[in-house]
């Protein structure tokens, strides 16, 4: 089910057991080696902290930075590109949780791959809420979690190789610096073999079977355009409310929007309002955006109709005192 979610036929494709974050570590402790040249797109808390992870596996990091709110543009990859000599891998965020931001990323990945490089994608927030085409866009790595639009507790990291990924984590010069996370061993416990590798969290493996069962039941094209139609019913409504999402106009997240906070409003009492009268926790923002967003999440089976227009009644109440 989550090659079917995943749209790709790769054989290495599981759950890593551990939080997104632990996907993010996966994905670079088995294809990143001492000395590899990475570039990274940066537009938000999680394209800095693949920079981070990525330092920790001793790679030499060549960021390419966007203001927050702004997706990582294929130009700047392209001019990314031309400062190293021999790229082992690119990777950007699909989806930026803290900002909103939507980056497409097919021309990405055909300017990485026509250097040689491997592609790598963050769909953390993305997967099973908008298009995401892993075979397709020649995606090599992916990873992302099961609490954003899969609506599962949080606990596992869905995660895909491409044969070519698989392949360089295989023909390593350096053992893997994590062995927890090395798949080299988790292909033996996933694979034919079942080879004992760690206790996995099989709750939580029972629960992420079940929600890809709805997901799929739903239908992956219904699932998109119910977060879609949300997502504009609440853009339709912050409008009337003198209120907008302010990240870049046509890149805009159906699933994490994120609303600029009006001048003179103290955005923590309104959060702190919305959560005590109405029982709904809205993100504040992060980064340089603190105290300048709102960032109402509609994932999953939190994406209804009835929640766009609770949210809306909300806002409309408390903004007025």
């Amino acid at each position: 089910m989550l090659r079917s979610v995943f749209l790709t036929r790769n054989d290495m494709t599981f759950p890593v057991s551990g939080t997104g974050s632990a996907g993010m570590e996966f994905c670079f402790v088995n294809l990143i080696e001492p000395g590899d040249e990475v570039i990274i797109g940066v537009n938000g808390v999680f394209g800095t902290r693949m920079c981070d992870m990525a330092e920790r596996c001793g790679a030499r990091v060549t960021r390419t930075e966007s203001p927050w709110g702004r997706i990582i543009e294929p130009r700047q990859i392209a001019e990314a590109l031309k400062k190293v000599s021999q790229p082992k891998l690119v990777a950007v965020v699909h989806a930026e949780t803290s900002t909103g931001a939507l980056t497409p990323v097919e021309e990405i990945s055909k300017l990485a791959h026509d250097v040689g490089a491997l592609f790598l994608l963050d769909a953390v927030t993305s997967l099973g809420g908008c298009p995401v085409r892993i075979d397709e866009w020649n995606v090599d790595a992916v990873y992302s979690g099961t609490q954003k639009c899969l609506s599962c507790p949080p606990g596992l990291a869905p995660v895909s190789l491409s044969p070519r990924a698989f392949k360089v984590a295989t023909a390593r010069k350096t053992k893997v610096q994590s062995w927890y996370l090395d798949v080299n061993l988790l292909s033996s416990f996933w694979g034919q073999e079942r080879v004992y590798h760690h206790t996995a969290p099989i709750t939580m493996n029972y629960g992420l079977h079940e929600a890809l069962r709805l997901v799929l039941e739903e239908g992956l094209e219904n699932r998109w355009r119910r977060h879609e139609q949300n997502h504009l019913a609440l853009k339709r409504g912050l409008a009337e409310l003198g209120l907008e999402i302010v990240s870049q106009t046509g890149h805009q997240l159906w699933q994490l929007n994120a609303v600029g906070v009006p001048p003179g409003v103290d955005e923590a009492t309104v959060r702190t309002q919305v959560l005590s009268d109405y029982n709904i926790e809205i993100g504040a923002g992060l980064g340089p955006l603190k105290g300048k967003i709102w960032r109402i999440g509609l994932m999953g089976e939190s994406s209804r109709k009835d929640h766009v227009e609770t949210i809306l009644s909300a806002l409309r109440r408390i903004l007025r005192k």
